[in-house]
């Protein structure tokens, strides 16, 4: 295999598996809970990044172990991704996402394939997607610089915060957005709403990147002054 196909193969699987986590387990504690949210919620934010910590382990070494195309793109603009290679991922991305939502389905013995029905909308959840993903894309960026062993459990942890501090339970990520919309389970999202959770992902990806480009090269300027 070429380096570009190992990479993209692992983004592959390393995305299916995240969302099977995250529908399966969504399916699995509403189920179990018999109608308590909360604890839907926990257990659903536990298997997330238990199962985010093994994937990013197990699959970083070879892809970078994104999962997520807001990821791709910064480390598209950081130079360690070309544009070809970059849309790739994406793609990829893309389409393992919805292979996972299908998966986790199949496992649960429900139609494979239902249009969300969660209504998630509104200044309150789009700002806390913007937040989510800001977040997240800073635990990364910022955690390669400093604690690079770190950053499986950075997100990890991160991502299982995130789940309860926002009020969108933090999707943080386009290609999970999408998927989500074809699970009417608790995990899921209209298909309408997808859209504004996008954007607003998309505005917390930019404001982190800037961020983060800020806070680096005022630490570069300080080492190379000292």
């Amino acid at each position: 295999m070429t380096s570009l196909s190992r990479r993209l193969t692992a983004e592959f699987i390393g995305t299916a598996l995240l969302l099977t986590a995250v529908v399966g387990s969504g399916i699995m504690g509403q189920t179990l809970s018999r109608g308590n949210d909360g604890i839907a919620l926990l257990a659903n934010a536990a298997a997330t990044a238990g199962a985010l910590y093994v994937l990013i382990v197990i699959f970083g070494p070879i892809s970078g172990a994104h999962f997520n195309p807001v990821v791709t793109v910064a480390m598209r603009l950081r130079g360690e991704l070309g544009r070809t290679e970059a849309i790739a991922c994406i793609v990829v991305q893309l389409i393992a996402a919805v292979a996972g939502v299908l998966l986790a389905h199949a496992m649960f013995d429900l139609p494979l394939i239902q249009p969300g029905t969660h209504v998630r909308t509104g200044w309150p959840q789009w700002g806390s997607e913007a937040v989510a993903t800001f977040g997240l894309l800073l635990t990364i960026l910022l955690g390669m610089r400093h604690r690079p062993a770190a950053v499986p459990a950075l997100v990890a942890s991160y991502i299982f915060a995130a789940y309860w501090f926002t009020s969108s339970t933090s999707f943080a990520n386009p290609a999970v957005t999408v998927a989500r919309a074809l699970t009417t389970t608790f995990a899921g999202i209209r298909p309408i709403d997808v859209a504004g959770f996008i954007a607003a992902q998309a505005v917390g990806a930019v404001v982190a990147i800037m961020a983060a480009k800020l806070l680096l090269s005022e630490e570069d300027a300080r080492l190379r002054a000292g």
